[in-house]
């Protein structure tokens, strides 16, 4: 029965089973509850059942009350009150105002009350109080096994568990999150751990792949227990819970309906961020605000894309001539950012002076998340408040709602391979908590190395927000301070996100209706792959839906283990192509080369050729680059990028359709729709460039039924206004097309005739191409690298392969092959001298090949090795092929010092000096070039004697990757450790020095008269 006014229904007889406790009758149960409880209460019998308003019902269990509200027809909040008195501290902090709710209905069904709407049944059994969820087809959502529970200080509900049930969720948890929870702890409160395990920015939210997702109204900490059966506790005597029914994007989406969608970025908070303290900085000397110009202007002369610039950032910093900043910071394409450590009061001024970002600190939020989410709603407003610009935060702490306001920042880090490592997925598996925007600092606040910077910046380009710290470390960590070839390759990856804006900020402008962000873990795009939810698809995540991302996460030129879920994946720098499911093992990665694969059917806008978003005109084109494949869509998202105006209607959208074979010949049409909408500066007519990845050339490309001129060289399509090219030399083969300037308001259709879907006419039919590891070159000595050649489903004919190397090098031609047959694998050994002033290290060289099936591309990393070691050779004279330490550089000849090269003393052990030896910091590597010539290593070792007592160290010396000798734990008072260590011909040696005790404190260790004895 229904009743669409108040009322109630009274079990006679029932009152004295309202709570049931484990160490107590019913009768001692009707005591107040909330003082001294027993251990573990729970609810009784149903005693008593209300409905008000259509949408709200009641039901007392003797002194407790349970309450149901539903929101929307997927949507409702259940409500416990042990003492039948319902309490809500965060008031209208987080929950947003839902409007009208839905017209719900209840029966009695003898045993238990059913709550229903057109969508989900809510069953609330009377014997004990006990809650169990459902679908309208009658498919079971989630069932307590107990009924709610409480303590003196926590309430807990209990669910059972799924066979094959996965749990996502709880914010920003470091380390995991982008794989499933199950049989997993998961807590979500303060705990002021920013590295592997902690949780700064947690969410007390999560779902189910059983159909659900809950999030509790509290800023109360919870302890999430994935096991079996499913507990979820919060440390208070209530319960308070909002449900959602539906698959994971759309419990994401009501989520965020209820929380508050993600904000849409500016276009420059996509773009890289760069922050530093200027003015009374202990670590970089006296300097003033106006000097953090003279690095604005160092991106620009290196030509690195940067969008905005924290001037402040650091303790006690303070700052000066804010205006004459910020207008020289515009002048650079920049925006100014300043660190609120003392709090808001002067936000007013500081946004009319032109701050437009504002980074958040946990020294002036208070204790608890209340302060953290007042703080990033406070500094978001005062922005708008006091310009035209959108908020912008970042936030080292938040809670549910933040995803409103700010960028959600995983704290203060020491870069490192293992940074990395747990760094990927700690943000994909934050957007499962509708944190669209989370992020960490490349190569981390401290430590780092050239090598670990440039792998973490490589993958950081595809987060939508990213920023480098550059004041708290020994030195300075702009994109550009590493030197070659460290800066080309920062640059690359850098232009390469700044090319891709469209593309994310699209995604970003999806986040502000779905509460879906850019970043994805593969579980939520796939989710009927067990695979994506385990460690298979761990350490990597998509970027939008179109890009696979597999990060580099261990001093290595080879990635295994990349899962590629169900579909037709292209290597983006190589144009191989891969069908899923499948896992990639021994994947070339050069230190230039980010595990990138893309969809196919992507359709990806991109803006070419720019530093910043500012560099673009009212005649910039707009690129498609496109992986045909079936049909497929994306819809361009576009406004000023910097005013709220989109707010009130001010944006465009421009959808583009690709029509293709699903595999195999074909025609490809790309149909570009009318830009629809308006916006202050938008383009009324532009020029579109298309890259078209067929693998085949086609017959004739046509514009809008007109034949386009096919131009005959790669330089003749650069410099023509318009025009196509077939590039069979690039990526598999690609279509390169140019269109004369278009009017925006008119849809248009690219058709390439006789062509081919992604992978060309025949799936299979290029060669793959591979090298042997560990490849070594002599600077200015002939040599040769080893190509590996597989056939694919037909016998490869004709096969002609050849290198492109570094300028300076000499490559010569190698024989063809004229048959390899399916399948099999042939080696050819190409003839290569590098330049004699080739930098020792790793290179990369690209293998082409040509053959009758088509053309094939692959990266592959060899080194170059200086000579060897002669005689009796001081390590510190000799070239370091990698160098890494826990603290500035390690020095030659001298103690660790400071930030800078040859600022140490000299290397004293036990009172005793010495002129040659290295002085490093835990945690240190140094690796040296032996080339089998040497047969012994030896030196002193200590902790050198400027620490006065303090550090504690181990020592080590590695071999082509074995560990040839290890000292015992060293400190500051440790005597001198004499080391001897037989080599052994052995070619590459590791001089190591390991922090022991977690401290890092006074970590100086000395290689003091550190030798080689070589042939």
């Amino acid at each position: 029965m229904q009743s669409p006014i108040r009322t109630r229904v009274a079990l006679a007889g029932a009152a004295v089973l309202g709570l049931l406790a484990v160490v107590a009758g019913p009768g001692s149960a009707q005591a107040d509850p909330s003082a001294d409880a027993p251990a573990d209460t729970t609810v009784g019998d149903v005693t008593g059942f209300q409905a008000s308003g259509g949408s709200v019902f009641t039901l007392h269990a003797g002194a407790a009350e349970a309450r149901v509200s539903f929101v929307a027809a997927d949507t409702f909040r259940l409500e416990l009150a042990p003492n039948g008195t319902f309490t809500d501290p965060t008031g209208s902090d987080i929950v947003l105002p839902q409007g009208k709710p839905p017209a719900a209905r209840w029966k009695d069904r003898g045993d238990r009350y059913e709550l229903s709407t057109d969508k989900v049944t809510l069953r609330a059994f009377k014997s004990p109080l006990r809650f169990a969820l459902y679908k309208a087809d009658g498919t079971r959502l989630w069932a307590e096994t107990k009924p709610l529970s409480w303590t003196k200080d926590t309430t807990t509900q209990t669910l059972s568990r799924g066979p094959a049930e996965q749990f996502y969720g709880g914010g920003m948890q470091n380390g995991r999150g982008n794989t499933s929870h199950r049989d997993q702890t998961v807590q979500v409160s303060v705990d002021d751990n920013w590295n592997d395990g902690g949780h700064p920015n947690s969410v007390p939210f999560y779902l189910s792949t059983a159909g659900y997702g809950v999030f509790r109204n509290t800023y109360a900490p919870n302890t999430y227990v994935f096991g079996q059966p499913v507990t979820a506790s919060a440390k208070e005597q209530r319960f308070d819970a909002y449900y959602f029914a539906g698959d994971a994007k759309q419990v994401i989406g009501d989520y965020t309906r209820l929380t508050g969608k993600p904000f849409l970025p500016p276009v420059y908070g996509l773009e890289p961020g760069d922050s530093d303290c200027y003015l009374h900085n202990a670590n970089r000397g006296e300097r003033h605000t106006l000097d953090a110009l003279k690095i604005a202007d160092a991106y620009k002369t290196n030509d690195m894309p940067n969008g905005w610039m924290l001037v402040n950032d650091g303790y006690g910093c303070g700052y000066e001539n804010l205006p004459e900043t910020s207008a020289g910071l515009q002048k650079d394409a920049m925006h100014m950012g300043l660190w609120t450590e003392d709090g808001l009061d002067k936000l007013a001024d500081q946004v009319k002076a032109g701050q437009r970002v504002a980074k958040l600190d946990v020294a002036w939020v208070g204790d608890g998340y209340k302060h953290a989410l007042d703080g990033c709603k406070a500094a978001y407003q005062g922005i708008e408040d006091n310009s035209d610009a959108r908020g912008f935060t970042w936030a080292p702490e938040s809670w549910s709602g933040a995803q409103r306001c700010g960028v959600q920042w995983s704290g203060d880090q020491s870069g490192s391979w293992d940074y990395i490592r747990w760094q990927i997925p700690t943000y994909a598996g934050a957007s499962m908590s509708g944190l669209a925007y989370t992020s960490g600092d490349i190569d981390g606040i401290f430590g780092g190395s050239p090598k670990t910077y440039t792998r973490d910046l490589q993958w950081k380009a595809f987060l939508p927000t990213v920023m480098t710290m550059d004041g708290w470390a020994a030195s300075d960590k702009q994109p550009y301070q590493y030197g070659e070839p460290y800066t080309s390759i920062n640059r690359n990856y850098l232009k390469l996100k700044e090319s891709l804006l469209p593309y994310l900020y699209s995604y970003a402008h999806e986040a502000t209706k779905t509460g879906v962000g850019p970043v994805r873990p593969l579980a939520l795009e796939y989710p009927d792959d067990p695979k994506a939810a385990g460690d298979a698809a761990k350490y990597e995540f998509l970027s939008g839906e179109d890009f696979l991302v597999a990060p580099v996460y261990q001093d290595t030129a080879v990635r295994d283990g990349i899962y590629l879920p169900k579909g037709t994946w292209t290597d983006y720098w190589s144009g191989r192509t891969y069908q899923g499911p499948t896992t990639v093992n021994g994947y070339s990665a050069p230190l230039d080369t980010l595990p990138l694969f893309v969809k196919a059917g992507a359709a990806v806008p991109m803006w070419p050729g720019i530093r910043s978003y500012q560099d673009r005109t009212a005649n910039s084109p707009l690129a498609w680059d496109v992986y045909p494949q079936g049909r497929s869509s994306f819809q361009l998202y576009e406004d000023d990028g910097v005013t709220r105006a989109h707010r009130s209607g001010a944006y465009a959208t421009q959808r583009a359709d690709v029509s293709a074979p699903q595999r195999g010949s074909g025609d490809v049409s790309i149909h570009v729709g009318a830009s629809k909408g308006r916006f202050t500066g938008k383009q009324t007519a532009r020029p579109y460039q298309f890259t078209v990845h067929t693998g085949s050339a086609p017959a004739q490309v046509e514009v809008q039924g007109r034949k386009l001129a096919r131009l005959g060289s790669k330089a003749a399509y650069d410099k023509a206004a318009g025009g196509w090219f077939y590039d069979a030399a690039d990526r598999g083969g690609v279509v390169l097309v140019k269109t004369a300037t278009l009017r925006t308001d008119t849809a248009f259709e690219v058709r390439l005739k006789d062509t081919s879907a992604v992978g060309g006419r025949t799936p299979g039919a290029a060669v793959t191409l591979a090298a042997p590891v560990a490849q070594e070159l002599g600077a200015g000595t002939p040599g040769t690298v080893a190509v590996d050649v597989t056939a694919g489903a037909r016998d490869a004919r004709d096969v002609q392969v050849s290198l492109a190397a570094p300028a300076g090098w000499t490559v010569a031609p190698a024989a063809p092959l004229d048959r390899v047959p399916a399948g099999a694998t042939r080696r050819v050994e190409v003839g290569i001298t590098p330049a004699k002033d080739a930098r020792p290290g790793e290179a990369t060289l690209t293998v082409n090949a040509a053959s009758r099936g088509g053309s094939s591309q692959q990266r592959i990393a060899v080194s170059v090795m200086p000579a060897p070691p002669s005689g009796q050779a001081w390590a510190s004279d000799l070239v370091w092929l990698t160098s890494s330490n826990g603290y500035g550089p390690p020095e030659r000849d001298r103690s660790n010092g400071e930030s800078g090269a040859a600022d140490g003393h000299p290397l004293t052990l036990a009172g005793t000096s010495y002129a040659k030896g290295i002085g490093a910091h835990a945690d240190s590597d140094i690796e040296i070039y032996t080339g089998g010539k040497c047969t012994a290593f030896t030196a002193d070792v200590g902790i050198d004697d400027e620490i006065n007592g303090y550090g504690e160290v181990a020592f080590s010396v590695e071999a082509d990757g074995k560990v040839l000798w290890t000292s015992p734990k060293v400190t500051g008072a440790s005597a001198t450790v004499p080391v001897d260590v037989p080599l052994a011909g052995a070619r590459h040696v590791r001089l190591r020095i390991t922090d022991t005790n977690n401290s890092k404190s006074g970590d100086h260790g000395d290689w003091a008269a550190a030798k080689f004895s070589c042939a």
